[in-house]
């Protein structure tokens, strides 16, 4: 998959409130506030940026990416993000990528297209081992068909906000990072300040 026929959305709407309500993308990570840490790690896996925030929109502007807020009312998650994107989405893919999540994957894009055009799928998603040992979706680290756009807003219009109560509508493929050299800690997601601090250090 050529990356200039994907663009990257950087997940930033959310209310952060188990961060006590921050703006969770505006927090620093290693001094940069983790929404542009974020698009540095993303920008050279895709050929275009956007973020997807509901607040501070001026300081989310200044990273230079274009920035929209959700087309849902009331903090509707994650979805609503992936339905913002999928509006405003210029080439056939979109790929998503929380900001609260800033060791993912250099190579996220590259694996995940690859999976999805061997499977001929319509969505391409990220699995992580956990803790526990159990491989898990990692739902918000999805790369998308942009013309699944219709198929999400009568979704979504219909009450529905459970990514994989979607993504079970059209034909998804899970894509492990668990080989040999993937970090452990890729898409571990700061919840809490403590938690952002942990993920400093080496």
């Amino acid at each position: 998959m050529d990356k200039n026929e994907v663009t990257g959305l950087v997940l930033a709407g959310g209310r952060g409130s188990r961060m006590g309500g921050v703006d969770k993308g505006l927090q620093n990570f290693h001094g940069m506030p983790l929404a542009l840490h974020t698009l540095l790690r993303l920008g050279p896996q895709v050929g275009e940026l956007m973020v997807n925030a509901n607040r501070n929109l001026s300081a989310y502007e200044a990273f230079g990416s274009p920035v929209w807020p959700d087309v849902l009312a009331d903090y509707a998650g994650p979805l609503a993000g992936f339905l913002t994107g999928l509006e405003r989405c210029e080439t056939p893919w979109l790929v998503t990528v929380p900001c609260d999540t800033p060791l993912f994957p250099q190579d996220l894009v590259a694996r995940l297209g690859a999976a999805l055009e061997a499977q001929d799928a319509d969505i391409a998603m990220a699995a992580a081992r956990e803790e526990d040992g159990q491989l898990r979706a990692q739902p918000v680290f999805s790369l998308l068909r942009v013309d699944l756009l219709d198929s999400l807003v009568k979704f979504t219009h219909g009450g529905g906000r459970k990514i994989d109560a979607w993504t079970a509508q059209h034909k998804t493929v899970l894509v492990p990072f668990d080989a040999p050299g993937d970090q452990a800690r890729a898409f571990f997601n700061a919840n809490t300040l403590a938690e952002l601090h942990q993920l400093e250090q080496p």
